[in-house]
């Protein structure tokens, strides 16, 4: 088939060449880091694209209260199957918390990090916060410890921080002006007062500031992370990646607005629009030419456990944790084992510099491919899938681009979503929608594709391709690139329209 037509200018990766393990001369976006820095953070889900394909992360939520509103945030809901901040199924008590933690180490030898990112902040909340990081200290010592915050609090537990090993902050940061910030945070709670508008967002800006630097400072890393509000911050992102780079942080994570109005925030129900696929992606490289930018964050649940893109939070509630018998001191030893082969794998990729890819014309455009991708390789039927990993080929080589979340709608293990339907009264089915989310994308690859939505996607000028099925995702990436070299449709063209040629 004819392939769609797309601009032949593309964003470049941050930091020079490829920002893919896949080529090019950096494992990823992490590449252009001070050694000692991306020492430790090259092995972290949460930080580095290319770690979380292979270790696993977890969250507890031992911390309800929170010391801000925000205008996309309702901490009341839960639902099992929605992956945003602030939804959590069981609160934990600190001795809760512990006995999950090891459950889970016990059972899923990849997890390495531990994070309390709520449902409220940890730092509102700084005894059972501090009392879960102390246990885990003595009982976990493997486990690397992270926490996130509004920053209110921040500076006045800088010490505390310190004092538990804590080497990775995460700040959400969603503006350095007061005036936008009174648009996006009705009130914060600031010494014993309920603040409102501008002055409370100044208080918590200068806050935010503050600990960032006294951070970094003591040689704690620091990741901000910044919610992408179109119409309120969208153009002022840009100067919050200057400012927090300036201060010392390491990693900007520019994530998408989640305003469903069944969600119950604010900003759902005033129906404010979040940011398109395209317009999230154009910030994001607006923003990468002053910071480097985290692209694989799933805005994971305050309880989420596994791997990135993935939720095993159901098999460790406490209920079932309660009956599990768990021997720490021989998990520890099969962590270890486990560990070190996941190290040695991931140093002799990063020990493998690759050129510039070859066969690739002179000049030739980029092109973004959707992969039902999971451990690295490609490995999910295309009606199984729950979300899509998007990489850009080039002659520079493969970058990872984000995520698109898809909905399941396929059950059987062979049609892979033959006899798609429609929900009553939906005006699009299942298939149709996830097709939409694929939009810009001109190949898409996955392990199996059934007849229906093979042929809905070559209508939608997507190729759909099940050739490299459990190939590793940036090596299958550039095959099919240059199986579309090969046949002379990657010059660029004069019509830039999506449409097919």
């Amino acid at each position: 088939m004819e392939l769609p037509v797309i601009s032949s200018s593309g964003p470049k990766a941050e930091g020079g060449g490829c920002a893919s393990s896949g080529c090019g001369t950096a494992p990823d976006a992490l590449s252009h880091l001070p050694d000692h820095i991306r020492a430790k953070v090259q092995d972290h889900p949460c930080y580095s694209e290319e770690a979380h394909h292979y270790f696993a992360r977890m969250h507890v939520a031992v911390a309800p209260a929170c010391n801000i509103q925000c205008n996309y945030c309702n901490r009341k809901y839960d639902c099992s199957n929605e992956s945003r901040p602030g939804v959590v199924s069981e609160l934990l008590t600190p001795d809760q918390a512990i006995k999950k933690v090891l459950a889970v180490a016990a059972e899923i030898p990849q997890m390495t990090v531990l994070g309390i990112a709520g449902p409220g902040d940890p730092l509102a909340n700084p005894e059972r916060t501090f009392e879960t990081f102390q246990q885990l200290s003595e009982k976990a010592p493997d486990i690397k410890l992270c926490v996130s915050t509004n920053g209110l609090s921040l500076p006045e537990h800088v010490d505390e921080i310190a004092k538990h090993n804590i080497d990775h902050v995460t700040i959400t940061i969603n503006c350095v002006d007061p005036e936008i910030g009174a648009k996006i945070y009705p009130w914060i709670y600031w010494k014993n007062k309920r603040i409102r508008g501008v002055e409370g967002a100044k208080i918590l800006i200068e806050q935010q500031q503050k600990g960032l630097q006294m951070l970094t400072e003591r040689g704690i890393l620091v990741k901000v992370n910044s919610v992408l509000i179109p119409g309120v911050n969208d153009q002022h992102l840009k100067e919050v990646s200057k400012i927090v780079k300036e201060k010392g942080a390491f990693l900007h994570n520019v994530m998408p607005l989640i305003a469903e109005p069944e969600h119950g925030t604010y900003y759902g129900l005033m129906e404010h629009p979040s940011p398109t696929d395209a317009e999230l992606q154009e910030l994001q490289d607006a923003c990468a030419g002053d910071m480097a930018m985290m692209r694989h964050c799933r805005q994971c649940r305050a309880d989420a456990v596994g791997l990135l893109g993935e939720d095993r939070g159901d098999e460790f509630t406490m209920d079932k944790i309660d009956v599990m018998d768990v021997d720490y001191e021989a998990a520890m030893v099969r962590r270890k084992e486990v560990h070190d082969s996941i190290i040695e794998k991931l140093d002799a990729k990063r020990g493998i510099v690759k050129a510039k890819p070859d066969g690739i014309p002179e000049g030739s455009r980029p092109v973004l491919m959707a992969v039902a991708g999971k451990n690295g390789v490609v490995a999910e039927h295309f009606g199984h899938a729950k979300e899509f990993l998007i990489y850009e080929a080039s002659p520079e080589g493969v970058r990872f681009i984000g995520h698109r979340k898809t909905e399941l709608y396929c059950g059987g293990m062979d049609s892979c979503g033959d006899g798609d339907v429609v929900e009553a009264g939906a005006t699009e089915s299942l298939l149709d929608r996830n097709i939409r989310v694929l939009e810009g994308c001109e190949v898409v690859l996955c392990s199996k594709v059934g007849y229906e939505p093979w042929a809905k996607l070559e209508a939608a000028g997507i190729a759909p391709n099940g050739e490299h099925a459990m190939e590793p995702i940036e090596d299958a990436v550039m095959a099919v690139y240059k199986e579309i070299a090969a046949t002379g449709k990657l010059l660029p063209k004069t019509d830039t329209s999506l449409k097919v040629a």
